[in-house]
């Protein structure tokens, strides 16, 4: 005679049967989740001349909104690569309400680079500042068109640095030091200060040749 209690069986669901996963169904009045773009970040070595996949992201962060301007515009070797936020401000101003004015520019830029990364052309943005939101949006667009991303941080030296900044740049240094801005969907990192500021000459986007 068998004395053992049956076990009970539970039906579970199929949006249940596994973790958490983009690959979920979606429930039903749900907002969609965001894509995950996190992955590994390379930091790359300073060098004279750096080369990155054709239709690539580069941001291009820290120093001053001049200096990163300036930077940019003598390094790129794509002119129409760089979209600047100083310049799309530029262009709307008088055109737009002085209160509507910083919002309608993010949402050129947005576009802009959304419509370059679509049709698998490079992008280069000096942005506005450390927030990392802004470049968010941006990485998200370039993971969407499945476009490499990539980060410059231009190092200031501290007497520089506003005190505003100081903490959001230390916390930059630390997370591209460690490797860690794979977590904002950033592929490689590069960290220029000093000398090697100047030294970098040229910025192509051009297809590593084959080896001999």
């Amino acid at each position: 005679m068998n004395d053992r209690t049956p076990a009970r069986s539970v039906k579970i669901g199929a949006d249940e049967r596994t973790g958490w996963s983009s690959e979920r169904p979606q429930r039903e009045g749900s907002q969609p989740r965001p894509a995950d773009v996190s992955g590994s970040c390379r930091v790359l070595a300073p060098t004279d001349r750096m080369r990155y996949s054709p239709g690539s992201l580069v941001v291009i962060v820290g120093a001053t909104g001049s200096e990163r301007e300036a930077f940019a515009d003598r390094v790129v070797e794509e002119r129409g690569a760089v979209l600047s936020p100083a310049r799309v401000r530029a262009l709307l101003q008088g055109r737009v309400a002085t209160e509507q004015l910083g919002a309608r520019a993010r949402e050129l830029l947005d576009a802009a680079v959304a419509k370059r990364l679509t049709a698998g052309q490079s992008v280069v943005v000096p942005a506005d500042d450390l927030d990392p939101e802004p470049r968010s949006a941006w990485v998200r667009a370039a993971h969407a068109s499945r476009r490499p991303r990539h980060l410059i941080l231009l190092d200031s030296g501290r007497d520089q640095e506003l005190d505003g900044d100081r903490a959001q740049l230390d916390e930059l240094r630390r997370a591209l030091d460690a490797g860690e801005l794979g977590r904002e969907g950033f592929q490689t990192a590069l960290r220029l200060g000093g000398s090697a500021r100047s030294e970098l000459k040229r910025i192509v986007f051009a297809r590593r040749p084959p080896e001999e």
